[in-house]
C-alpha cells in the first residue's frame, strides 16, 4: 500500500523531529512513532492523508481561533474515518491510535502560518485529543428510546509489543452509532476512546465526560470495557486505589504496590469516595448470551488487611482499604470505580459497570471481532432488563 521510499522519508522526518530542539517536545507516546513506522507501516500510515491535510491547514493558518477549529474538525474526521473503516469490515483499532499520535506530532513540530507559542500548540494538541476520541461525536438520535454509552481503551504496553491491539478499542469503533430494536423500542450506542494515561484520569477526564450525561439524564446504560484475562469478567466491586506496578503509555509509574496502594487524584485533590463500589449490571441477562467465552461475575478483590477474598457483599468491605478491585489495580478498574462513584454521588441509578475482555496477543482480527460480537449481544441482552422495554 505504501512504497518503501515514502516510509523511509516519514521515518527520517519523525526521527529528525525527535532529535531536534522543538517548541513542544514529543512525549513518550509520540517518540514511539518511528518504531511504529518501521514495524507497522500499513497500520501507522493508514490515515496519513488526513495528517497531510492537517500539515497543510497548519501551514496555511492565519490565526489561532480558526486553526483550533480546523484542528478539532480534522481530529473528528480521523475518528469518523476509523469508525467507518471498522464498520465496513476492518478489524483493527490500531490505525486510529497511531494516526492520532502523528497528528499530535504535526501540531507540536510543523511550522504554522503565524507564530505559535508553546501554550497555543498545547491547546491544539488537546483539541485533537478530544475530537479524535469520539468525545465530541457523542450524539444520540431523537428517536432513540434507550441511550447507551460504551468506552474503550487505546492499545497499551507498547514497549513490550509495538503491534499490540486492544479489543475494547475495536469494540468502541465497531459499535459507535449502532442501533437496534428491543420490544418496539429503539436503542442506540455511542462510544468514546479512553487514553491509558494516569494523568488524564487524575485531571478528571472521566468525570468531565460523564458529569453532563448524568446531570441531564442523557444515558440509560454505561459500559466501560478494557482488555483483561482469559474470559469475559463482569467486575462487581471496583476499588478506589491503584496498586499495579505496570506503567501507563507515557511510561509513568505510580509507585503503588500491593503493600502500598495509592489513591488517585481528582483535579489536584485526593479522589474522595468509599474504598469499594458495586456495579449495577444485569449479570444474569448478560450471562445468558452463548459465545466463545464465559461471562464471569467476578467478585474477587484484595484488601490491605484481609488480602485476596471473594466478597459476598459491599457491606462486608466496610472499613477495608482497597488494594485491588474486581477489575484489578490499574486504569481498567479505575474507570469503573470513577464512573460508579460519580453516578452514586449524583443520585443517578442506571446499569453501569465494567467488562473485561479476553486477552489478545499482538493483533488477532478474527478473534477480536468475535469478542466484539459477544459484547454486542451482551449489551443487547442487558437492554431487555430495562423497565421501559418490559
Amino acid at each position: 500500500m505504501h512504497n518503501k521510499n515514502m516510509i523511509k522519508q516519514l521515518l527520517a522526518l519523525s526521527v529528525l523531529a525527535s532529535a531536534t530542539a522543538i517548541a513542544v517536545p514529543l512525549d513518550v507516546e509520540e517518540q514511539r512513532i518511528p518504531t511504529a513506522l518501521q514495524e507497522l507501516p500499513t497500520v501507522a500510515l493508514r490515515y496519513n492523508a488526513l495528517n497531510d491535510q492537517l500539515i497543510h491547514k497548519v501551514k496555511a493558518s492565519k490565526e489561532e481561533k480558526q486553526l483550533t477549529k480546523l484542528v478539532a474538525i480534522q481530529g473528528q474526521r480521523l475518528w469518523q474515518q476509523a469508525v467507518r473503516d471498522v464498520q465496513s469490515g476492518s478489524n483493527d483499532d490500531r490505525p486510529l491510535y497511531w494516526s492520532r499520535l502523528a497528528m499530535r506530532e504535526t501540531l507540536k513540530t510543523k511550522p504554522a502560518g503565524f507564530k505559535l507559542a508553546d501554550w497555543q500548540r498545547n491547546i491544539l494538541v488537546k483539541a485533537t485529543e478530544q475530537s479524535s476520541r469520539g468525545i465530541n461525536d457523542v450524539a444520540f438520535d431523537d428517536k432513540a428510546d434507550i441511550k447507551i454509552l460504551l468506552t474503550g481503551f487505546d492499545p497499551f504496553f507498547l514497549d513490550k509489543d509495538i503491534g499490540q491491539s486492544n479489543p475494547s478499542g475495536l469494540t468502541a469503533l465497531a459499535l459507535d452509532g449502532y442501533r437496534f430494536q428491543v420490544n418496539g423500542k429503539q436503542a442506540q450506542i455511542e462510544t468514546v476512546m479512553i487514553p491509558v494515561r494516569f494523568a488524564d484520569f487524575d485531571k478528571g477526564m472521566i468525570e468531565s465526560i460523564l458529569t453532563p450525561l448524568y446531570r441531564n439524564n442523557t444515558i440509560d446504560m454505561l459500559f466501560t470495557v478494557s482488555m483483561g484475562r482469559k474470559d469475559f469478567d463482569l467486575e462487581r466491586f471496583p476499588g478506589r486505589n491503584r496498586s499495579a506496578k505496570a506503567p501507563d503509555n507515557l511510561n509513568v509509574y505510580t509507585g503503588a504496590t500491593a503493600d502500598n496502594p495509592v489513591t488517585p487524584m481528582l483535579r489536584g485533590n485526593i479522589l474522595n469516595g468509599n474504598e469499594f463500589v458495586e456495579f449495577t449490571l444485569p449479570v444474569k441477562a448478560m450471562q445468558s448470551v452463548k459465545g466463545d467465552w464465559a461471562a464471569i461475575d467476578n467478585a474477587k478483590i484484595t484488601t490491605l488487611k484481609r488480602g485476596d477474598i471473594e466478597a459476598k457483599s459491599l457491606a462486608e468491605l466496610n472499613g477495608e482499604t482497597s488494594v485491588q478491585g474486581s477489575g484489578g489495580g490499574y486504569l481498567s478498574n479505575e474507570i469503573s470505580y470513577r464512573a460508579i462513584r460519580l453516578m452514586n454521588q449524583m443520585n443517578v441509578n442506571i446499569p453501569n459497570g465494567h467488562i473485561h475482555t479476553p486477552r489478545i496477543k499482538n493483533h488477532d482480527g478474527e478473534t477480536e471481532m468475535n469478542i466484539v460480537n459477544q459484547i454486542r449481544q451482551m449489551v443487547e441482552a442487558a437492554v431487555t432488563t430495562l423497565p421501559q422495554v418490559q
